[in-house]
């Protein structure tokens, strides 16, 4: 068992970073890098950014990347070794999901005998919107390919990812007593529900899905609200049909609304494009014949989950997704196999040696 590695994940896991609250985190990655050889900065936005010089190669750098926060609840945990399985104490997530792969990534870099120079990035706020990425400093990266360590499985390797549209929608209706006047009253928590209801939800296609996740409104039982709000989403590995759904969706919710009599603002953000590499890219084969060492046959895959792999490729980065591990991400119920973890080690000496050639 790599002893190291699997007492720095747990140390790691317990420092809280939840999407926002990254910066005690980070600021313990800052030291650990500039410990073991690096030069690490911060950008403005708060990302890390290491470079390591190559050791016996001089082939060109390649990019590690990995993002530093965790989703919630992801404070106060405590992981537990049982066997060979860690788990956290069942209130929280474990937060394997990224802090396996940027154990993986350090101990790798540690133990390799030969790499070629290694940029590291490390993004904040990638749960919530690929905040951190869309914000890096580009200047500081001159890798033009690398890995992306943040998918679960070993055996598949991410190679696309979907456009992705954030919909905000705030209703305006007008107040009234309930009980004593509910016709003076447009009930703004009925219009959202109405629109909601037109919406097209759920899996559309074999590679786009819409969804609201969230909605809100009302102060008290007897009043007709004056105000509600739902957050919507629209996915696709096609960046015309996921901007095609996002108007739709607009216009739908508009069409309702007003049909209901009340107003509405909508704000719709499109947090990445669709983007894909190809299954014979650079990337891609070396990490199959690095995975191969561990008995294990990648295939490559896309997925309509968004990774920080969009954003780096939309600058001209190739960048594959490969797998660290983890299990039932997003969920107290998270989990890794040691083994997993080693596995996931050895591929990625691997591949820092083939990088070096």
């Amino acid at each position: 068992m790599a002893k190291r590695m699997i007492d720095q994940f747990m140390k790691m896991v317990q420092i809280g970073s939840e999407s926002g609250n990254e910066a005690e985190f980070i600021e313990y990655l800052m030291e650990e890098f500039s410990r073991i050889g690096a030069d690490a900065r911060k950008d403005a936005y708060g990302n890390l950014v290491a470079r390591w010089p190559g050791k016996n190669s001089t082939a060109a750098p390649i990019l590690l990347a990995c993002h530093a926060d965790t989703v919630k609840p992801g404070r106060g945990i405590e992981p537990v070794l049982e066997g060979e399985v860690i788990t956290s104490r069942g209130e929280t997530i474990l937060g394997a999901d990224d802090k396996a792969g940027i154990a993986e990534m350090l101990e790798a870099l540690r133990t390799a005998k030969v790499r070629p120079p290694v940029e590291v990035a490390i993004s904040r706020q990638e749960e919530v919107g690929l905040h951190g990425v869309k914000n890096m400093d580009f200047r500081l990266l001159h890798a033009r390919r690398g890995f992306l360590l943040d998918n679960d499985t070993l055996d598949t390797i991410v190679i696309g990812g979907p456009s992705y549209f954030a919909i905000d929608v705030d209703v305006k209706g007008r107040s009234a007593h309930a009980g004593m006047e509910p016709e003076k009253g447009i009930n703004a928590i009925a219009a959202a529900a109405k629109a909601i209801a037109a919406l097209r939800l759920g899996r559309l296609d074999h590679e786009t899905t819409a969804n609201v996740g969230v909605i809100s409104g009302g102060i008290i039982r007897n009043g007709v609200p004056a105000a509600a709000s739902f957050l919507a989403e629209c996915r696709s590995l096609t960046h015309k049909k996921a901007l095609a759904l996002a108007n739709e969706m607009e216009r739908i919710i508009k069409r309702e609304v007003k049909a209901a009599g009340a107003s509405v603002v909508i704000k719709t953000d499109n947090l990445c494009k669709a983007v894909q590499i190809a299954p014979d890219a650079w990337t891609v084969v070396t990490a199959q014949k690095a995975l191969k060492t561990v008995g294990i046959k990648a295939r490559t895959t896309f997925i309509t989950g968004f990774t920080d792999a969009s954003i780096y490729n939309n600058h001209g980065i190739e960048m594959a997704v490969v797998g660290i591990g983890a299990r039932n991400e997003h969920s107290t119920e998270e989990h890794i196999h040691i083994a997993d973890m080693e596995k996931a080690l050895a591929m990625l000496i691997e591949i820092l040696r083939l990088s070096a050639a």
